[in-house]
C-alpha cells in the first residue's frame, strides 16, 4: 500500500484527488489548512481508517519550512508526493503577498521538505496550469500548437498590473521555480507537471455557502442565478477539462511508467 501525501486536501481539486488515491488503495496524508477542514474531509470517508487517511495541519505554506512535519511519516512516503496547494481567486489585494509567494514558495518548499526529511519519496506530482504555458498576448492565437517547451511570457511588472495576469505569473513562476530546483538539487525524486486549462465539474467537499463555491465555477453559478441578464460576459479562457479528468490524470502520474520523463 503506497503511502502519499496530498497537499491542499480540501481544495476543488485535490478532493478529487483523494476521492481516486482512497479508491485506488492509496494511503494518504493529506495537509489542510485547519482542524475544522481535516473534520470535514474526515466525517466524509468515516468508514476510512486512520492508517488510510491521516492529516498534517499547514497554516501558511507560504512560510519556511511549512512541510518539514508534514513530510515525514510512519510509515514513511515510499512514493509520491502530490502538490496542489496554490491559490486560485480574485480577492486580491496584494498580488505579492496573496498569490505570488504563496504559489511559489509554497511548491518549492515543499521540495525543499522532502529533500531534507523524506528521502524516501521517488515520484512528485505538482498542479500547475495552461497560465504558465499560454502566451495570451498573442491572443487566441489561432492555429498555435502548445508543448511542454512553451512558457508563458509574463514578467513581475505585468504580474503586478491586474489580478489575472498576478495568477498566471504565479503559476508561470511557480513551475518555473520547480523544474530550476531540480535541476540546481538533482534530488532522487522525479517531478511531473500538469498544466490544465479552466477547470469544471461537480464540486466534493461540502461548502456551507455557494459564496464558497470555488473561483471556476462561480461563472455557472452567475448564470444559474440569472445575473447575466444583459449578456454573458467574456470567458477567461477557451479551453476546459472536467475536474474528474484532471484528477484520474494525477493518480496516472503516479502509476504510469515514464509519466515524468
Amino acid at each position: 500500500m503506497r503511502r502519499v501525501l496530498l497537499s491542499g486536501g480540501s481544495g476543488f481539486i485535490a478532493a478529487h484527488v483523494l476521492d481516486y488515491l482512497i479508491q485506488r488503495g492509496y494511503s494518504v496524508v493529506t495537509t489542510v489548512r485547519s482542524t475544522s477542514k481535516a473534520e470535514k474531509i474526515r466525517a466524509a470517508y468515516l468508514k476510512i481508517g486512520k492508517d488510510r487517511l491521516d492529516f498534517a495541519i499547514v497554516d501558511d505554506i507560504a512560510q519556511d519550512n511549512a512541510f518539514d512535519d508534514a513530510v515525514v511519516s510512519n510509515p514513511p512516503f515510499e512514493a509520491a508526493v502530490i502538490q496542489t496547494a496554490s491559490p486560485f481567486h480574485f480577492n486580491v489585494t496584494d498580488v505579492q503577498r496573496d498569490l505570488l509567494d504563496p504559489a511559489i514558495k509554497g511548491t518549492t518548499g515543499i521540495l525543499k521538505s522532502i529533500i531534507k526529511k523524506a528521502p524516501t519519496v521517488e515520484q512528485v506530482v505538482v498542479t500547475s496550469s495552461f497560465a504558465s504555458v499560454v502566451n495570451l498576448f498573442q491572443g487566441s492565437w489561432p492555429g498555435r500548437t502548445y508543448t511542454e517547451q512553451d512558457w508563458n511570457p509574463v514578467t513581475l511588472e505585468q504580474a503586478s498590473e491586474n489580478v489575472a495576469n498576478g495568477y498566471r505569473a504565479s503559476k508561470t513562476f511557480a513551475e518555473k521555480a520547480a523544474w530550476e530546483f531540480l535541476q540546481q538539487e538533482n534530488p532522487s525524486f522525479s517531478l511531473t507537471t500538469l498544466c490544465p486549462p479552466q477547470v469544471l465539474g461537480p464540486v466534493i467537499s461540502h461548502l456551507s455557502s455557494l459564496d464558497n463555491l470555488n473561483t471556476s465555477n462561480q461563472v455557472i453559478r452567475d448564470l444559474i442565478q440569472g445575473k447575466f441578464k444583459d449578456k454573458i460576459p467574456p470567458n477567461a479562457t477557451f479551453t476546459w477539462v472536467d475536474v474528474r479528468d484532471l484528477a484520474l490524470c494525477h493518480l496516472l502520474a503516479l502509476e504510469k511508467a515514464g509519466a515524468a520523463k
